[in-house]
């Protein structure tokens, strides 16, 4: 019976090491933000994937018509297709993040690869906006040893998110009532204007579209304000685990 108590082993040291690279609110591996202060009703809107037209042009403008400020957490290989896109993020007062290069699971990457595509994600976005971003986002959340040393070389935070309308997998109705059931003071909202680096003939956004005047609507009615959330990172410092 000592080969099953080594399999249990096995497998709950590979869960608890999954945890701690996957698991959102984890900060084992080092600190990110998950979620801004409780006081008061104040929620953050970040993007993920982008850009991606006509998607984000379309996000832009139910923005502009509500006044509310979101993060853009971008992939290079998309603003190297829609540099103007990119211009127009900033220009419309919305702030830039690093989503990487290529969009890659960081998992098993040398310290030298995530900072290659960190890298190109920060001279890319400040060869045509001026401005390097100062927030990072890991791909599909996962991060991996090493990453925080490469940020925090480069004045990298990282950010995470404590609610998702889960819109890589819904359709509109279900992706609004997902991210109005997560929405609390302080909560960080993900959704998508892009898909990862796919083509653009291969990204279809318009479910996200459809929810987002939704989802908005319904918060403002219930009290919450949209914030920056460069003003989360203000009040919520770094800190090791």
């Amino acid at each position: 019976m000592m080969w099953v108590a080594g399999v249990a082993v096995a497998g709950a040291a590979v869960g608890l090491a999954w945890y701690g690279c996957a698991a959102r609110s984890s900060q084992w591996l080092g600190p990110s933000l998950v979620r801004g202060p409780a006081d008061g009703k104040r929620i953050a809107l970040t993007f993920d994937d982008g850009p991606a037209p006509p998607f984000t042009e379309q996000i832009l403008a139910i923005l502009r018509a509500r006044g509310i400020t979101a993060t853009f957490f971008v992939c290079v290989r998309n603003v190297e297709r829609h540099p103007d896109v990119v211009r127009r993020i900033v220009a419309e007062g919305h702030a830039l993040g690093n989503h990487t290069y290529s969009d890659p699971f960081l998992c098993f990457r040398t310290r030298r690869s995530m900072a290659r595509e960190i890298d190109r994600t920060q001279e890319a976005v400040r060869k045509i906006t001026g401005e390097s971003p100062t927030v990072f986002r890991p791909p599909y959340g996962v991060r991996w040893l090493g990453l925080w040393r490469v940020l925090g070389e480069r004045g990298l935070r990282l950010v995470m998110w404590s609610d998702s309308g889960l819109d890589w997998k819904l359709g509109a109705e279900a992706i609004v009532g997902t991210a109005v059931k997560g929405l609390h003071p302080g909560a960080v909202l993900l959704l998508h204007d892009g898909h990862g680096v796919r083509p653009p003939d291969e990204v279809d956004r318009s479910r996200t579209v459809k929810a987002l005047p939704r989802i908005i609507d319904w918060a403002l009615r219930e009290g919450f304000a949209f914030v920056p959330l460069k003003h989360f990172l203000l009040e919520s410092p770094p800190t090791r685990p």
